[in-house]
């Protein structure tokens, strides 16, 4: 155990452990097939700790095409579930690949970031990157699996990291917030807003900016198609299949107002969660959770078991440890001498932060229903392995970057 990082293992341990008990406190037979997959886990980390250090980096690339055709394989092969083909199914065994070509795409995005063709500003390598995370993106979205596709996105984290400028940041923010606000309100509005956010903008910058025809398109451009995805979003919204145009309206109505299909698991969530008040019901007393009132209650909502039972202290006391054991992983990937290292610690922690952030908001009803697991909690064998392969890739990527002279 010398030089293994026991403060992230032992919340790692932690999370898991607590998982199990509340997974088995809803469904004591899914609590026993989770707690057989932490031990396949722990194997996993064992095998990984014994391999070369070296292997994750050198076969990078073989891991991910191997990922991107386990999703094409969705197409022909795939199982659908709940209007996603995205699970094999092996015998009584169910495998969700997507899990896993989020290892992939780190290792390969980790080794390009890390290698001697990677310039820090360039234009031409910022784009090569970009089209590692986009390749598996797009094929996620095509299953379609909106959810994990925004996971994907979560790979930007490392590159800014290493150089990208943070302009792309402000400019998802910016696209993100148009289309929600012109879903609730006049796109007309939106509009006149962002005319406003321009004439600020440019009376801010007007003397530090080189105004000429190339840098005027880009202003005038931009707003243009700003203003165009603020006039279409409602029409676009209307266009999609009913569930999914619901789960949105949801943050807008109410989810009393669909309480017969979209709003129902958010409305039964939060009754759940509430229900908990300070110190909870206690362990399998929670009378919605064991009534299986909430759908996916084992898997997606399992946080409305640990809001019922635990209370409020519970739930707080858990998004406190996993706060540290996402802040732990930053911290020692930040101080890995290694690039690649730094690169997969970066792409590790984001993945961990963008799944725990969708779920808990998504729970609480401050974003839409997209499908999204809660890292090493909800229960699933595809979900608790790929991510404890991640965990142990960084342990052992840690603990020989620990030891290394140099």
């Amino acid at each position: 155990m010398k030089g293994i990082d026991k403060m992230g293992l032992g919340l790692y341990i932690i999370i898991c452990l607590f998982a199990i008990l509340n997974i088995y406190s809803v469904e004591e037979a899914a609590g026993k097939r989770q707690a057989i997959w932490f031990g396949i886990s722990l194997l996993m980390g064992f095998i990984i700790f014994v391999s070369r250090p070296k292997l994750f980096e050198n076969f990078s690339a073989i891991g991910y095409f191997i990922g991107i055709l386990l999703l094409i394989g969705l197409f022909p092969f795939g199982t659908k579930v709940l209007g996603q083909r995205n699970w094999y199914k092996l015998g009584p065994l169910s495998l969700q690949p997507v899990e896993f070509a989020k290892i992939g795409t780190a290792l390969m995005l980790s080794n390009f970031l890390s290698s001697p063709d990677y310039k820090r500003y360039s234009q031409k390598s910022i784009w090569k990157a970009l089209l590692i995370i986009a390749v598996p993106a797009v094929v996620v979205l095509a299953i379609p699996d909106v959810g994990s596709m925004l996971v994907f996105s979560s790979f930007l984290i490392p590159m800014y990291r290493e150089g990208l400028s943070g302009f792309i940041f402000g400019l998802i923010g910016l696209v993100a917030a148009v289309f929600l606000f012109s879903i609730g309100v006049n796109p007309l509005y939106v509009i006149a807003a962002l005319a406003l956010l321009y004439a600020y903008a440019y009376f801010k910058n007007k003397n530090n900016i080189s105004w000429n025809i190339f840098s005027i398109s880009i202003w005038a451009g931009s707003f243009v198609l700003l203003s165009a995805l603020a006039w279409f979003s409602p029409i676009v919204l209307k266009k999609l299949p009913t569930h999914q145009r619901e789960r949105i309206e949801v943050l807008y109505l109410g989810e009393k107002n669909f309480r017969e299909t979209s709003g129902y698991n958010l409305l039964f969530s939060k009754t759940a969660i509430g229900s908990g008040g300070l110190l909870g019901k206690g362990f399998k007393n929670g009378s919605i959770t064991r009534g299986e009132f909430v759908p996916e209650q084992s898997t997606d909502y399992i946080f409305c078991a640990v809001g019922e039972e635990w209370g409020f202290l519970g739930s707080a006391g858990l998004v406190l440890i996993y706060a540290l054991y996402i802040a732990r992983i930053y911290y020692l990937a930040e101080n890995q001498k290694s690039k690649f290292n730094r690169v997969f610690g970066y792409c590790f922690a984001s993945i961990l932060f963008f799944h725990f952030g969708i779920n808990l908001f998504m729970v609480l009803g401050l974003f839409p229903t997209v499908g999204i697991p809660l890292p090493y909690f909800s229960y699933g064998g595809s979900s608790l392995l790929a991510f404890s392969t991640m965990t142990f890739i960084f342990f052992k990527l840690n603990y020989t970057d620990k030891r290394a002279l140099v």
